[in-house]
């Protein structure tokens, strides 16, 4: 009788640990040593009763990513422990939920940003800027990252995906579309002012579309002609492919004259220096990405903004906008197994705007 019950035990399914695959990164290291392996770990479970789990069907590839896999960000205590699974642009099919869900029904389409929960009662989440709260968990810096099969989410954290925008399409708009929408939104844009965007990439390439929207002129500067290629596609106003401070300098004067207003993508104190210099006196130079600002003048009454993600209502309007056709996604599509050469690419600037990992199941 007791050899019955341990067979019907281990045959139950209620008694089965569910496995999933996922891109797990054990030590940090260069992206051309290949840190992230493909293992079968335990599957999420649902922890809370107002969480859903998500079958992941895109997650967008992010720079910081890359910086954090290759220990470039230690010091912002970037990830915060090891192992962990990377990626914050995701996209995917609620298949799960607990019984206090009520935003959100089996079957529909959720996205999640790198904003994965916050603590919902200090200064900052009461006043609508959760993104900044000191208890926030980024989505991606723990287990419950968007390179893997499935993830967990509170309904709270998770944002409607209209079924007309695919998920390949959706997944960068929850880190780049964010980042950028909010960036834009910090340099207060009006019509017709000259506004320079420096590192045209994933998050980049969004930003010249909502400046766009914004009815600015837009400068696109960067290193690359692919990426020149891609501001054109855009329909930037004007493009400069950055050589050195001084002949971007000379070039800009010569061609727009000095910007209005600029926006810093590129993970270089060096562009942040040439941005502020190509700044007009009274502008703003606001920084979306971790870098040192060298010299500033204070004399020139110039402004600097730091930009972090957004806020969830941030993340609604991004979606909003996504849904009229106004903003596109360019995307390349790879399987999830290949998140080493994908990231490798990137390092490379072989990506003319935003890789996406799709899990094989799809």
């Amino acid at each position: 009788m007791v050899a019955i019950i341990l067979i019907i035990i281990c045959i139950h399914p209620s008694f089965m640990v569910e496995k999933m695959k996922a891109m797990v990164l054990s030590s940090l290291g260069p992206i051309e040593n290949h840190p992230l392996r493909l293992k079968s770990i335990t599957k999420h479970r649902l922890q809370n009763t107002n969480d859903m789990l998500v079958r992941i069907e895109a997650c967008g590839v992010c720079r910081s990513q890359l910086h954090g896999i290759e220990g470039d960000w230690k010091k912002y205590n970037i990830p915060p422990k090891l192992p962990t699974i990377p990626g914050h642009e995701i996209v995917g099919e609620v298949i799960e939920s607990g019984r206090d869900v009520s935003k959100f029904k089996i079957g529909q389409k959720v996205g999640i940003s790198p904003l994965h929960n916050s603590c919902m009662h200090c200064i900052y989440c009461m006043s609508g800027k959760e993104h900044l709260c000191e208890s926030a968990d980024i989505t991606g810096e723990s287990l419950m990252g968007g390179y893997a099969e499935y993830i967990t989410v509170n309904e709270d954290f998770a944002t409607l995906v209209p079924n007309k925008i695919s998920s390949e399409q959706a997944a960068p708009l929850f880190c780049a579309g964010i980042t950028a929408y909010r960036a834009v939104k910090a340099t207060e844009p009006k019509p017709n002012t000259l506004l320079g965007i420096f590192g045209v990439g994933g998050v980049g390439h969004m930003a010249i579309q909502f400046a766009i929207i914004n009815k600015c002129k837009v400068v696109a500067v960067t290193r690359n002609k692919t990426h020149i290629n891609t501001a054109k596609k855009l329909s930037a106003h004007n493009t400069i492919q950055y050589k050195s401070q001084h002949s971007f300098i000379q070039q800009l004067k010569n061609s727009v004259g000095l910007l209005d207003n600029a926006i810093v993508f590129a993970p270089s104190s060096r562009i942040v220096d040439t941005a502020i210099k190509s700044v007009k006196r009274g502008g703003t130079i606001t920084i979306g990405t971790f870098v040192n600002i060298p010299n500033f003048n204070a004399a020139e009454e110039k402004t600097i903004r730091g930009t972090l993600i957004g806020n969830r209502n941030d993340m609604k309007d991004v979606i909003k906008i996504a849904e009229t056709g106004k903003i596109t996604t360019m995307v390349e599509k790879y399987p999830l197994e290949q998140a080493n050469e994908v990231l490798l690419k990137l390092k490379k600037s072989q990506i003319k705007a935003r890789a996406v990992l799709i899990p094989n199941y799809i």
